[in-house]
């Protein structure tokens, strides 16, 4: 059996343990290694009351893993030469020069160092449907500290900060360019997704809750900021994520996936999959690079972050985990990528999600000579 082969049994007995136990529901897991596939494992349900299975190409709804999508965006149109990482964005968002702004680049928003992090304590659903409104409430909003000086997860606001931008400076909305310039390329134009077209909803997975809703109740009440950032009515749980119109609506703070979409993103910032490369090796470095010092003004601990991404385990890998134990991301030193999606939101002392993604590393870490699957 090939290395690789061997490797896929292994995922699979992993995510069907998990799944058999009653851990989880459905699961998703791909990785890439140098452009190619050595892993692609399914199990469970994406419906557990109507039955239906998960299959790689389900999309599952995923919140900060989605924030990937929305960097890559910004990064594919500087490689376009359309954007730049140092414009100022009232240069093309006037609006947004108030309250002291005016100076704030887009390389601020990047690394969520605008300082727009907050919303008002009554953001509402239907308020995160309507893109004019969010983009005005952002802009007329007061920094929580001067741009460039601090850093904070900008959990719903980088959405719309990122995507007007985007909006105003290519006269393309953001997720016009997603599929066009970066879903249709990689062949995953039904596995990237900000708003879900109404006749795809029937194959998103349907989310449910084991116990994140209540550990972001018990985040409101330990960390001072989380309640300004995360409002009570837009807490990323299930049953936000299950509602149709946030679905469809373009929410680039959030996306609908699959684990294999992710995977070949991130395999293609890195280098090419089937003739696609996003960025050029000098752009990939650059946007690896952890660029934010100092603890994360919004959760108060260590949140390294690099121009649209954050540096996990020590900065070996560079991507986004997700609200109830999603993740997605690239090891460059290794060339590899590993997105993993389920559907049963929770939190544990010890993810099996991040074991999971410990074990295909360490496969190649200490193998070296994986190949693509048979």
């Amino acid at each position: 059996m090939r290395d690789a082969d061997r490797l896929q049994a292994r995922v699979q007995r992993a995510i069907d343990a998990l799944v058999g136990s009653g851990r989880e529901i459905g699961v998703q897991v791909a990785a890439y290694l140098h452009g190619e596939p050595i892993v692609n494992a399914v199990s469970g349900l994406a419906d557990e009351a109507g039955g239906r299975p998960v299959t790689p190409d389900t999309p599952f709804f995923s919140f900060a893993t989605g924030l990937a999508l929305t960097s890559t965006v910004v990064h594919v149109l500087a490689e376009q030469g359309k954007l730049d990482y140092d414009l100022r964005i009232a240069d093309v968002w006037p609006e947004y020069a108030r309250h002291g702004k005016e100076q704030t680049t887009l390389r601020h928003a990047l690394t969520h160092a605008a300082g727009v992090p907050g919303l008002p304590s009554y953001t509402s659903p239907e308020d995160l449907l309507d893109w004019d409104h969010m983009c005005r409430t952002i802009a007329g909003s007061a920094p929580a500290w001067r741009p460039g000086t601090a850093h904070g997860f900008h959990q719903w606001t980088y959405g719309w900060l990122i995507g007007e931008v985007v909006r105003r400076a290519v006269h393309r909305p953001i997720a016009w360019v997603l599929a066009e310039d970066i879903a249709r390329p990689l062949q995953a134009d039904r596995e990237l997704f900000f708003g879900v077209p109404p006749e795809q909803l029937h194959r998103v997975a349907r989310l449910k809750d084991r116990n994140w809703h209540a550990a972001l109740e018990a985040l409101s009440e330990r960390v001072e900021n989380f309640a300004a950032v995360v409002p009570p009515g837009v807490r990323p749980d299930a049953a936000l994520a299950n509602r149709r119109d946030i679905l469809r609506a373009d929410i680039p703070s959030v996306a609908t996936v699959s684990a294999r979409g992710l995977a070949r993103l991130y395999a293609a910032l890195m280098g090419e999959v089937d003739g696609v490369r996003l960025v050029s090796p000098r752009r990939f470095r650059e946007i690896t690079t952890v660029a934010t010092h100092g603890p994360d003004r919004v959760f108060g601990g260590d949140l390294p972050k690099t121009p649209g991404y954050v540096a996990h385990l020590g900065g070996a890998r560079i991507g986004w985990s997700g609200s109830g134990g999603s993740l997605a991301g690239c090891y460059p030193e290794l060339g590899l990528s590993v997105a993993i999606t389920k559907n049963y939101l929770g939190t544990a002392d010890e993810d099996p999600m991040e074991a999971v993604a410990a074990l295909i590393r360490a496969a190649v870490a200490d193998g070296g000579t994986v190949g693509p699957r048979a």
